[in-house]
């Protein structure tokens, strides 16, 4: 007999064997669950169950195909046999039967109702790593986590024919820092060490989502050195200038240091001009150091351009490392200048150009002589020992008075001498209008 969709009664024989041949039901709440690969016959499951070292928290659950009160009979493998050899008998007659905190193995039910028994095996595994971590190398320059780890080894045996598996578990490792992973490796060096005791974490971990995990802390023994100065205006990349004598404050920044030492160096164009005149040699390009004051403040007392580096020192058992910070830009302590108006108004009663004003910058001192337009020196104005002065001087060379009463309109001449800070001669002439109401 045939019957529509099937093409012969075989077809029908074996349809009708798998819809009525039920193998007995067994499971696990286990983390992962993967099926055996013996060389034949079914197929059982493996059901992996993630824990610590020294802990079995394997359990299985068997209960009748048709759920009905049914006694069940455990079975554990025996290796050395490849025989099952009694467990556990539970004859309660419930409509399921648990066994727990199982060591690793092959455990098999059989589960008798209503005169029918059926059969089920099943594999656990109690997986867990116990990882080590220590910092076996460390210097100025690096230093290495060290990982190792141990771990269950799930290893079963092929029922077909006695032979040993693996199970293959992929298992992987990874640093962290904060959270953040900084390796994947299980000893990798780390370059560029901070400044500051840091705790690291060593995962190992496998494709089943079970880990382990160990942290170790890495105690700092490195320097980190940096500064900031004062006035603000130095820093990158400002080309700010200011007069000499120029008074500039630097504020130690820097991390995890014992010591400090503060290098002041010459005016790069005066080491220019000796390298220049000796082939290239310099005998010392250092103008002064500072190993006293953490915060120092030094004062640049002629013109120039300078730079300027720190150096920390951090000091351990073993070791004593340092690190180097160099300015980022250059510390200008402006040439000296001179100028002075060509006209100026005094007494006429408007307030305004009253007075004949010079400015000047980085100058030692100063000494103007005003003429009148007979050759004859009518005043002097003269200024030495001048100190520092927030950018320009402006200055009132002359009132505008002869003896007390005021010059006559006209044109006057004036000269200027002054030393600058660079220790360079500066001068500045020419002619002056004087203009007054009569």
């Amino acid at each position: 007999m045939k019957y529509p969709g099937f093409k012969n009664g075989f077809s029908l024989i074996v349809f009708l064997f798998f819809t009525i041949s039920v193998k007995a039901q067994i499971t696990a709440d286990a983390d992962a669950t993967i099926p055996t690969n013996y060389s034949s016959g079914t197929q059982d499951n493996i059901y992996i169950f993630c824990t610590s070292e020294g802990e079995s928290v394997a359990g299985l659950t068997a209960s009748f195909s048709s759920n009905a009160a049914a006694d069940y009979e455990w079975l554990k493998y025996n290796s050395s046999t490849q025989n099952f050899d009694a467990f556990s008998t539970d004859n309660s007659g419930a409509t399921s039967s648990t066994i727990n905190n199982l060591e690793d193995g092959a455990y098999r039910v059989n589960v008798t109702s209503g005169g029918n028994t059926e059969t089920y095996t099943a594999w656990v595994f109690n997986n867990w790593y116990t990882p080590v971590a220590e910092i076996p190398v460390t210097n100025c320059d690096y230093f290495q986590l060290g990982g190792s780890f141990t771990e269950a080894g799930l290893t079963y045996y092929d029922l077909s024919n006695g032979n040993q598996l693996s199970v293959m578990k992929n298992v992987q490792v990874r640093w962290e820092d904060g959270g953040s992973t900084i390796s994947t490796i299980l000893s990798p060096s780390i370059f560029s060490p901070p400044t500051t005791n840091t705790d690291y974490r060593l995962v190992v971990y496998d494709r089943f989502g079970c880990e382990g995990e160990t942290s170790i802390t890495y105690s700092s023994i490195v320097t980190k050195a940096k500064f900031s100065v004062d006035p603000s205006q130095f820093s990158f990349p400002s080309e700010y200038k200011d007069e000499a004598p120029l008074e500039v404050t630097f504020t130690n920044e820097s991390e995890n240091a014992d010591r400090f030492e503060w290098f002041f160096f010459r005016d790069l164009l005066d080491i220019k001009r000796e390298a220049e005149q000796t082939g290239g040699i310099v005998e010392d390009s250092i103008m002064a150091r500072n190993n006293l004051d953490e915060n120092p403040v030094y004062v640049y007392e002629n013109s120039g351009t300078y730079q300027v580096k720190l150096v920390t020192t951090k000091q351990s058992e073993f070791n004593t490392c340092t690190d180097t910070f160099y300015f980022e830009n250059y510390i200008i302590a402006d040439t000296s200048f001179i100028d002075a108006p060509n006209v100026f108004t005094p007494g006429n009663g408007d307030l305004a150009n009253n007075e004949f004003i010079i400015k000047y910058w980085s100058v030692k001192d100063i000494k103007i002589n005003i003429f009148n337009r007979w050759g004859k020196k009518v005043h002097e104005w003269k200024k030495s020992n001048v100190q520092g002065f927030e950018n320009t001087a402006f200055e009132s060379a002359w009132d505008g008075k002869i003896g007390g009463r005021y010059a006559s309109p006209g044109v006057y001449y004036y000269v200027v001498e002054a030393t600058g800070r660079d220790d360079r001669k500066r001068w500045a002439h020419g002619f002056v209008h004087l203009f007054r109401e009569k």
